[in-house]
């Protein structure tokens, strides 16, 4: 069937009070850009829903779109009719019907009449459908409990809209409705999941990954960018991501510091320049894939100790999540095959054989103060640190500079 029509449905916006229409002008700009390839589409915003109109555009490539946007419950591509003449609205209710593959056996009519000036009953209504699409499709019957079709009716104030689809999507807030945080973006399996569950509340986020060339490769950047733009489909199409230069850093931590210690300091360095990149950018946040107790750095006394050297929040959705919980998201998102690559980043290049999993600040800060050089490195870090611009578009992919 050509779609004319998408109904769009939205839960936790709706409970927005006086703020709402700033959450819904948010989610309308979402749409408009994640379908600009389609200038003719339209969005029209009724009270608690919107209704996207297609003008043409193909159905079949719209929704997958509509589906990776935050703040949508779900939607229903919705046969749209500007008459409430009963007999027009039975004759699309059968048509919408015939078009179901495969024929169902049984159906169900549940009919929404908000406008108060037609003059059928939701009841009534129901009826009067379901004895006409009944009467027209032999060998179809009504089944109350278990449908295999929901053909649903809405007489609204607009128009009437006839739907028997419920598509559901991810929920959340619109992205741009809850500040920027920057994501620390490795080329593993957790960190893209944790930029997707941030984004999920409305965060806008920029990527921070730390290279050390030439023990990673060209290759593991690639991998990271890619990630961030399969990761972007869910935003605004593209992700800033900050390349910062590690190699230096990671080789003063490893000459001078004890073993042992050396994934906790490398860590806090991380975090230092992720603040100050924040500032510079307006981020609120720093948002990394840290799962409690999954590796050693990842304990509580370890993101206490990481935690010391900033005062910027730290968001970490991945939290109480298991490592089967993560694939499982990473794979319905479409990260994991890409993340599974290969391509080892810098954290995985320089790993103790016994790392510490209970380290303190004090015992942090006694090792860093043998690093004379710290502080330079790090700006220089920050100085030198250029800026990608990951697109889930095709050979969309820039680099400019930060600052």
């Amino acid at each position: 069937m050509n779609y004319e029509d998408i109904l769009v449905r939205y839960g936790e916006m709706a409970l927005k009070g006086k703020n709402r229409g700033m959450f819904e002008a948010q989610l309308i700009r979402n749409i408009k850009r994640a379908l600009d390839a389609y200038p003719a589409v339209e969005v029209e915003k009724a009270y608690g829903r919107m209704y996207i109109s297609l003008n043409g555009a193909p159905y079949s490539e719209v929704e997958p779109k509509i589906k990776k946007i935050f703040g949508i419950t779900s939607f229903s591509p919705t046969k749209r009719l500007n008459s409430f003449e009963l007999e027009t609205i039975q004759e699309a209710a059968l048509s919408v019907m015939r078009d179901v593959s495969p024929a169902p056996m049984t159906f169900k009519v549940e009919t929404n009449r908000s406008n108060k000036r037609f003059p059928h009953r939701s009841m009534e209504m129901n009826n009067l459908i379901g004895g006409y699409v009944l009467r027209n499709m032999p060998g179809l019957k009504v089944d109350v409990r278990k449908p295999e079709v929901l053909l649903k009716v809405e007489i609204r104030n607009e128009g009437t809209f006839i739907s028997c689809l419920d598509i559901p999507a991810f929920g959340g807030l619109p992205v741009g409705t809850s500040g920027k945080a920057m994501l620390l973006l490795s080329g593993g399996i957790d960190s893209p999941v944790a930029g997707w569950l941030t984004m999920k509340r409305g965060v806008r986020i920029e990527g921070i990954h730390f290279e050390s060339p030439p023990f990673t490769s060209e290759r593991a950047r690639q991998k990271v960018v890619d990630l961030a733009g399969i990761v972007s489909q869910y935003g605004t199409g593209e992700m800033r991501v900050h390349m910062v230069p590690f190699t230096k850093i990671q080789t003063e931590i490893r000459q001078k510091c004890p073993e042992h210690y050396l994934i906790t300091i490398m860590r806090r360095c991380m975090v230092r320049i992720a603040e100050r990149i924040a500032k510079k950018r307006k981020a609120l946040a720093i948002a990394t894939g840290e799962s409690l107790g999954q590796v050693a750095s990842q304990t509580m006394e370890s993101m206490n100790t990481i935690n010391h050297v900033t005062n910027m929040p730290i968001i970490r959705p991945l939290v109480t999540m298991d490592k089967s919980e993560i694939v499982k998201i990473a794979t319905e998102i479409g990260t994991y095959e890409t993340s599974i690559l290969p391509f080892e980043d810098c954290c995985t290049i320089f790993v103790p054989k016994s790392p510490v999993t209970r380290p303190n600040p004090e015992k942090a800060e006694k090792f860093e103060a043998e690093l004379a050089e710290l502080e330079a490195l790090i700006e220089e870090a920050v100085q030198n640190t250029e800026t990608i611009i990951a697109s889930s578009r095709p050979k969309e992919t820039e680099t400019m500079d930060l600052f």
